[in-house]
């Protein structure tokens, strides 16, 4: 009778909750700790009526987790809910539950998992206006995400709201600036010195690899040496050294981590002496923020996250900025959606790069992923010489050093390059 059941009953897909029938059947095998593990595991994810097939009952901070679980993620006709489940969002849309929901969030979940339900409270849930409340800005967990949030809601932010926001806003962008700032001051800095080559260096300053490779003619077997005839070496960027940096921001609210890692980004630089460092953004206007650079806070709150695009509008701001063609680099960071005049914008592009101008285009600047993008501006701009790819915040400092020294740029991957 058994064995008649066993082949007659129903096999689970690897991995997945066994059913009665599997339970029944083989009995010896559906017992001890991993099993019970692994139901647990299912009947959280699962949750309410669906889970019912486990057979597990929920316990103690079990079952917090899993109301946790359920405030966000169940309800039928809810976005992502499960038709037929018990489960029914519990957040409502009062600050003081949400607030107790998220603190039970970061009891029982890692800061990256939290953020991630954040965000899809936010989505799911709507409860960005909720932002707008002081006691639930204290409560969040900050991330770039959040960030670019509350850049969002800026300008129906009340008085009461916008201390605290900039605290939360001030807590990340100073997170991100001892992340990023000392490795990207120490790769510019020697991108810079390796972009002055000089042929009378002090000893210390000496290119030994190039001084070598220039005087290979004059090799002594008989004393196994080079003599070096021509030194060549790097100058001193602090002294002789001065590049431009313009870096040329969409704020439309697809781009709102990219112009939070570019204000960053703009801050650093404009902190070192060597690098003359100009931060545009733009939608369908261009504002020049570039008096904010020493607080990268101030460039946030001076953004408006949102509205329409106009490269080309913002192109021309920046090609009327640019007095030495040369030693200027031009990033553009945007989506390349362009609402202006495309052909414009192409020539722009063009006639830079034509006077000496390098120029970048990032896609994105944010860990996000493979960003969404218009291709077919993309691949003109590559077919002008100026790849459109998308850029991770650790990524980007070898990029700038690559456009100051004028080598090849660092493209991550292929599928990027259109």
């Amino acid at each position: 009778m058994t064995t008649d059941t066993a082949k007659t009953a129903p096999h689970s897909a690897p991995g997945s909750p066994p059913g009665p029938a599997d339970r029944s059947a083989r009995p010896g095998r559906q017992s001890g700790p991993a099993n019970d593990e692994r139901l647990r595991r299912w009947r959280l994810v699962l949750g309410g009526d669906s889970a019912e097939s486990t057979g597990c009952t929920l316990t103690g901070r079990d079952a917090e987790m899993d109301g946790a679980l359920t405030a966000l993620y169940g309800g039928a006709g809810r976005p992502g809910g499960r038709g037929g489940s018990n489960r029914s969002a519990g957040l409502g849309a009062s600050a003081p539950s949400v607030a107790r929901w998220l603190g039970d969030i970061r009891t029982y979940f890692p800061s990256s998992v939290v953020q991630v339900m954040q965000r899809d409270a936010i989505d799911r849930l709507g409860l960005s206006a909720l932002l707008l409340e002081p006691e639930m800005l204290e409560v969040v967990e900050a991330d770039v995400h959040l960030v670019g949030t509350l850049l969002s809601l800026n300008k129906a932010m009340p008085e009461t709201t916008k201390q605290t926001a900039r605290a939360v806003v001030r807590k990340v962008v100073d997170d991100l600036e001892k992340r990023l700032a000392t490795r990207t001051r120490a790769t510019l800095t020697g991108a810079l010195d390796r972009s002055a080559k000089i042929n009378r260096p002090r000893h210390r300053d000496i290119d030994w690899d190039r001084t070598i490779r220039a005087n290979l003619k004059n090799y002594l077997p008989e004393y196994g040496t080079v003599v070096p005839e021509r030194l060549i070496g790097f100058g001193r960027a602090a002294q002789s050294v001065k590049k431009d940096v313009i870096l040329c921001i969409d704020q439309s609210g697809s781009m709102a981590a990219s112009v939070v890692y570019a204000s960053v980004f703009g801050a650093v630089l404009a902190s070192m002496r060597t690098l003359h460092t100009r931060l545009v953004v733009f939608d369908t206007a261009v504002v020049d923020l570039t008096d904010q650079l020493d607080d990268p806070v101030d460039v946030l709150f001076g953004t408006q996250l949102g509205g329409g695009t106009d490269i080309n509008r913002a192109l021309a701001y920046c090609q009327s900025k640019i007095s030495r063609p040369a030693d200027t680099v031009v990033v553009l960071i945007s989506d390349l959606y362009e609402g202006g005049i495309r052909d414009e914008m192409l020539k722009r592009v063009a006639a830079m790069k034509a006077s000496g101008v390098q120029f970048v285009t990032l896609l994105a600047l944010s860990d996000e992923g493979a960003p969404a993008y218009d291709r077919d501006h993309a691949a003109a701009l590559g077919a002008l010489g100026a790849p459109a790819f998308a850029c991770t915040p650790d990524l980007f400092p070898e990029v700038m050093a690559a456009a100051i020294e004028k080598r090849a740029l660092p493209i991550p991957d292929k599928e990027n390059r259109r």
